[in-house]
């Protein structure tokens, strides 16, 4: 059963801007250069009607002559669950791109690599070396911030722009000058994570965590938020050293320690890790409405438990959520390239928003070349107050009459602030109902810490 909750977001975390409340609702291609794919897709946006593409760079193409769109993205690993719509999201922007007449009259293009996860950097070092040695305008990536800690130096290095849509680790605000990304901090998530479990009630809140940039730097964040509202860490507190290991098979003793601290609330931070410590949680009698998930483990379990076994439990994930326009769009890009059907949207959103503010940034530059789209990256985004547009093709032409622009995508963000990141973005609110299957109940909006 789902459990009513204040609409009151209230004594938030020190240093963090108030959240209100907002109304909305919140596969892959092989890896290396193909031959180039322009083939129409059979079927239609039933919103727009516009013919979709699949625009694979061909081999030896460059940023010199080619707006070309590089992916460091999960195709494998404990994070591949959102490899679909991040793919969706940079295929569909290419697309539209190249409807518009490309980037100056340069065809726009993708190569995909594959980012693997945490638990073998190897996958990623990689990738960002093919994708060195392919000169992009662009690196749209990775998802996971341990990941993209691993390679982002490299690409800095070649001064190569990367764009992450769905980093969220408080270590990659201000990293470097190259590095930008189209999800908003933990300080935001762990807000309203922090923010959410108090408003139900609970006060003694354990954390089961891995020990990973991501899970400890948003299980901080969050404790903050818990504590400044008068809650407390019964388990897995920052400094207690309760993280596991990322990878780890078997949760037993996690979580007896967890429920032996009596808590009333217990928040899961982990990726693949998930599903054998619910297994667990649910084998010693844990109220599993009384769990929160986060986006790296907010996934369709319809296939993995039994009916209701995860009914009321909540979670929260970055971004907005795009209205069912959008969201078509994607599905049909999806369908042309992978003849698939798209079933997840987590950071599609991000991921299509990240390849047009590129795309813009080089088009206000006048150059396809990464350094180019690193100086105009945050402009094109609205950080020099320009007239705001909503399209690609809308934005260039204000760029060819000499406007400054402010291009406000799907994925709902503010304009680039001095720290690479978003100045303010949603966060959703989901609920799991009787299928296992997480459905949005509301959006909050927020902005970083200054």
């Amino acid at each position: 059963m789902n459990r009513s909750r204040s609409a009151t977001w209230v004594k938030l975390m020190a240093g963090t801007a108030v959240l209100s409340l907002s109304l909305a609702a919140c596969g892959s291609d092989d890896s290396g250069e193909s031959g180039g794919d322009t083939s129409p897709s059979a079927s239609e946006s039933d919103s727009s009607q516009e013919t979709l593409t699949n625009d694979k760079c061909a081999g030896g193409t460059t940023s010199a002559d080619t707006f070309k769109v590089g992916g460091i993205l999960p195709l494998t690993g404990n994070l591949a669950f959102l490899g679909p719509p991040e793919i969706a999201g940079v295929g569909l922007a290419v697309s539209e791109i190249n409807a518009a007449g490309g980037v100056d009259g340069a065809d726009a293009c993708y190569q995909m690599e594959d980012s693997g996860d945490s638990t073998d950097m190897s996958v990623s070092t990689a990738s960002a070396g093919t994708l060195v040695s392919a000169k992009p305008s662009v690196v749209i990536g990775a998802a996971s911030s341990s990941v993209s800690l691993n390679f982002v130096d490299t690409l800095t290095d070649a001064k190569i722009t990367q764009v992450s849509p769905a980093n969220t680790a408080v270590d990659l605000s201000g990293y470097d000058p190259f590095y930008f990304r189209t999800a908003p901090p933990d300080t935001i998530q762990g807000n309203a994570l922090g923010t959410l479990i108090t408003s139900d009630g609970y006060q003694r809140v354990a954390f089961i965590v891995f020990n990973d940039t991501y899970g400890t730097g948003l299980r901080n964040y969050t404790q903050e938020t818990i504590e400044a509202n008068g809650g407390e860490v019964v388990y897995g507190a920052k400094g207690d050293g309760d993280e596991f290991p990322a990878g780890q098979t078997t949760f037993s003793a996690e979580v007896t320690a967890a429920l032996n601290a009596k808590p009333d609330a217990i928040v899961v931070l982990a990726f693949d890790e998930s599903t054998p410590i619910i297994k667990e949680l649910d084998a010693q009698g844990w109220d599993m409405s009384k769990t929160y998930f986060t986006d790296g483990n907010l996934s369709d379990y319809s296939d993995s438990f039994d009916p209701g076994l995860l009914e009321g439990a909540q979670g929260t994930l970055p971004g907005n959520d795009p209205d069912e326009g959008f969201k078509d769009r994607l599905i049909s890009w999806y369908d042309t390239a992978e003849g698939e059907t798209l079933k997840d949207f987590s950071y599609g959103a991000e991921s299509y928003d990240a390849v047009i503010l590129a795309a813009l940034a080089a088009v206000k530059g006048g150059s396809t070349e990464s350094t180019t789209v690193q100086q105009n990256y945050a402009a094109v985004s609205g950080a020099t107050d320009g007239e705001e547009c909503t399209t690609y093709a809308d934005c260039v032409a204000l760029l060819e009459d000499g406007k400054e622009i402010r291009y406000a995508g799907p994925s709902g963000i503010g304009p680039i602030n001095k720290q690479n990141d978003p100045s303010s973005a949603f966060i959703g609110i989901y609920s799991y109902n009787s299928d296992n299957v997480p459905e949005i109940s509301s959006v909050v909006e927020g902005a970083p810490a200054s």
